[in-house]
């Protein structure tokens, strides 16, 4: 992955999901050893180029008020509002001017504020990494494409159970492009051409 003068990202938007310690236990730590540094390397790369970098995060009030139903009956949900699981690791943490968004549900998308954001930005094509692969990454691509958004998930950005994320990075071609670090500036020209041909059919 280079930074070229002719890669133009303006109609593009990455979502970083969930990159928060309740998400990244030892288990998956150990499986995707690279997966701190790859989501370094993401950022450095939408900085330097002018991308869309917007932060998504689990954020649930200690009374579990806002917790989806299986929680509650649960009595226990990941990424409590002043616990150390809810902390971002230092991978992911935003910049000034990054927009920082807080969710209490699965599917990105229903955070209202950010259909707002995407569509006064004017974005049409959502790149999606962070954690984990098999639930928020997969069910936010697939709310964006639902939404009449592109989408695609940054593979080598992602982690989960390993056979959980495999299945879901191979199952769903009909929904999502696959990219990754290395892939992902010669990605941009098909993406483009699509973005296109979806224009000419008033998407």
């Amino acid at each position: 992955m280079s930074m070229t003068d002719q890669t133009d990202w303006r109609r593009f938007v990455l979502l970083l999901i969930d990159v928060q310690r309740d998400f990244w236990p030892e288990e998956t730590a150990k499986a995707f050893p690279a997966f701190p540094s790859n989501v370094a390397r993401l950022l450095e790369y939408g900085r330097a180029t002018g991308l869309d970098i917007v932060h998504v995060r689990a954020e649930f009030d200690p009374d579990g008020t806002d917790w989806m139903s299986p929680y509650r009956v649960k009595g226990k949900t990941p990424c409590v509002r002043g616990t150390s699981g809810a902390g971002v690791l230092p991978c992911a943490a935003e910049r000034s001017g990054e927009t920082v968004l807080r969710k209490q549900t699965f599917d990105a998308f229903l955070q209202p504020d950010l259909l707002t954001h995407l569509h006064r930005a004017r974005k049409s094509f959502i790149l999606v990494a962070g954690l984990e692969t098999s639930v928020c990454v997969l069910l936010t691509a697939a709310s964006a494409v639902q939404r009449g958004f592109l989408a695609a998930v940054v593979e080598d950005c992602c982690a989960d159970d390993p056979a959980r994320h495999a299945a879901a990075i191979a199952g769903y071609p009909f929904v999502f492009e696959r990219t990754s670090l290395d892939t992902l500036e010669s990605d941009h020209g098909r993406w483009i051409t699509m973005l296109n041909d979806l224009q000419r059919f008033g998407g």
